[in-house]
């Protein structure tokens, strides 16, 4: 299933963008620093590096690599064994824009949560504004990550409490 890759808003702070930059590896593995959203979209259109997905799983403390490759990333554990065979060759637009905005939302749950396990627990556990559904289960379509996002901001406003 062909997942659209949804470019940074522009509205994105360049604290955002640095806490994305961080868990993607930094300007290291980025080969660059990110200052704007523009910047975000260009580095997306020529494809991430293949260790900036290594590093955002490695960073995770509480999800397991399997289920956040599949269900956050869009690729299979095996897919993902076998790009580490070829570290140089940039992971596709649509795997790119997945990966960024699974770093995305982790990063703005880390906010609101106060640390990453919290937040990855957040993401692994089902949720009452999700019909019991755990929100990770829903980073598979542009549809449930809006949800996901939604529901962040709602969190973040204390609309939900």
């Amino acid at each position: 299933m062909a997942v659209a890759a949804k470019t940074p808003s522009p509205a994105a702070g360049s604290g955002e963008l640095q806490k994305i930059e961080a868990l993607l590896g930094g300007s290291r593995i980025l080969s660059r620093r990110l200052t704007n959203a523009l910047d975000a979209h260009e580095l997306l259109l020529h494809g991430l590096p293949a260790s900036a997905l290594d590093h955002l799983v490695d960073t995770l403390v509480v999800i397991g690599k399997n289920e956040s490759l599949e269900k956050a990333v869009g690729m299979s554990l095996r897919t993902w064994q076998r790009r580490k065979d070829t570290p140089s060759k940039p992971l596709s637009r649509e795997q790119s824009g997945r990966a960024w905005k699974f770093a995305e939302i982790l990063a703005k749950a880390t906010d609101i949560f106060g640390s990453q396990a919290e937040a990855e627990q957040w993401l692994e556990r089902p949720a009452v504004g999700f019909e019991q559904r755990r929100p990770i289960d829903l980073l598979g379509t542009p549809a449930g990550v809006e949800l996901v996002e939604d529901h962040l901001d709602r969190l973040e406003y204390g609309v939900y409490a």
